[in-house]
């Protein structure tokens, strides 16, 4: 796709590393996507890990003592709100330190600026009102629910953001005039006076945003995350090194980029299980789970009784496609996702999703047709999928081509071309 001036459409996607964690990861593939549709994608981040080359560009902003600085200003305040208490740190965020994103020569030449996950020292709600004055349209791209609450990138059960926030479970003093009420007055100052266009990677989350005090009123147009989908193979490799010792098991599979993260549930697997193992001993008897993804407590592990084999942070891509290629099932024990990559990519290796529906999953899982929604957010319920799953003989080409239909990197892309170039048309 062209500009007016017949060049390559330049698009500057911002987000705070180019491949460590989710939003990282798939913001990375939605540049490789792009270009090769012929849009002169680049990124901006804050944390660059890959390296810069000429076909995929990704630039670090600024000294790495500076955005050290920025980071720290911006936790320092949550910090102190918490009574130097770090079990919700990381939770929250207030945009209140940046860098100055709006001096980078890519900024300033792109004719979209895309947003992503913008923060922890990235990007300041300061910093979003330089970049709109440069006048050019502004895409953010939502993978969490940061944009529509106060400071929470998951709001739980928490209702508050439907109003003004305020009494923010995750601080203490439990005042509505708190850090949570006061940024989102910032935001709404913000998003009432900047025109930005919100993309909601699954319809769960646009359902959130419809409900927000923020963004009811607001653009939100909904396009999943891009995914390689014709890298996944539907059957293990030929000749691949064998990574488990009982290759004659039926396997399942989870992971996660931290696997203990809370969120993730991995507790609620393990409950689940172990209710396997204790109920149905000729399914563990016949079946082993791979586990992948940083675990900063192993110990969680030493409770569980059914058959696992954990294999650690992977970065190897072809040994990842090989977990999800050589197993019947993926399963998820999330307590909230917004579209969760890992069921993607086990149902475009030809794996069944087992999973609870408290996020985009029912964008995924058609219940009982191509996975398992559980009803409820019981170990029992997920139990009761994986067993369903395990007594299925998924058509594994068929799960591929239904993934490929719907979250391929050319569709994906081209749904992003079309947004970029209705906006530069108005």
């Amino acid at each position: 796709m062209n500009n007016a001036t017949g060049h390559p459409l330049k698009v500057a996607l911002v987000c705070h590393s180019d491949t460590l964690g989710g939003a990282a990861v798939v913001t990375y593939r939605l540049m490789q996507a792009l270009r090769a549709e012929g849009v002169d994608a680049r990124m901006v981040v804050y944390n660059r890990l890959g390296d810069n080359t000429p076909d995929l560009p990704v630039s670090d902003i600024g000294p790495r003592w500076l955005r050290g600085l920025k980071f720290v200003k911006e936790r320092i305040p949550i910090f102190l709100h918490n009574g130097f208490n770090r079990e919700n740190l990381f939770k929250v965020s207030t945009a209140s330190a940046g860098m100055p994103l709006h001096r980078h020569p890519w900024i300033r030449q792109a004719d979209i600026i895309n947003l992503n996950w913008i923060n922890q020292g990235l990007l300041s709600l300061g910093g979003i009102r330089k970049i709109a004055a440069l006048g050019k349209p502004i895409v953010w791209t939502m993978h969490d629910m940061w944009c529509m609450t106060g400071i929470c990138h998951h709001a739980y059960e928490c209702p508050n953001y439907q109003q003004q926030c305020g009494c923010c479970p995750f601080l203490t003093g439990n005042r509505q005039n708190d850090l949570s009420h006061r940024t989102w007055q910032r935001k709404d100052k913000l998003f009432a006076r900047t025109p930005i266009t919100y993309v909601a990677v699954s319809s769960w989350l646009r359902e959130q945003a419809s409900k927000s005090s923020l963004l009811r009123d607001a653009d939100v147009r909904i396009i999943p995350n891009a995914f390689p989908i014709e890298t996944f193979p539907t059957r293990p490799y030929d000749n691949f090194p064998s990574f488990d010792p009982t290759p004659q098991r039926r396997r399942i599979v989870m992971g996660a980029a931290r696997l203990d993260d809370p969120i993730k549930g991995l507790d609620i697997a393990v409950d689940a299980l172990n209710l396997i193992f204790d109920n149905n001993p000729d399914v563990a008897n016949d079946t082993s789970i791979i586990l992948f993804g940083e675990l900063r407590n192993r110990a969680i592990l030493d409770r569980l009784r059914f058959p696992y084999l954990y294999m650690g942070r992977v970065t190897d891509q072809k040994l990842l496609r090989q977990f999800y290629a050589s197993s019947v099932a993926v399963i998820s024990a999330s307590h909230f996702e917004t579209l969760p990559g890992t069921l993607i990519e086990g149902q475009a290796a030809g794996c069944l999703p087992v999973t609870f529906g408290n996020g985009g999953q029912r964008d995924i899982v058609t219940h009982l047709r191509d996975g398992y929604i559980a009803e409820s957010h019981t170990p029992e319920a997920l139990a009761k999928g994986i067993i369903w799953a395990l007594s299925q003989t998924p058509d594994r080409e068929a799960l591929h081509r239904s993934v490929d239909e719907r979250f391929s990197s050319h569709k994906v892309a081209s749904a992003y071309i079309d947004l970029y170039r209705s906006l530069l048309d108005k």
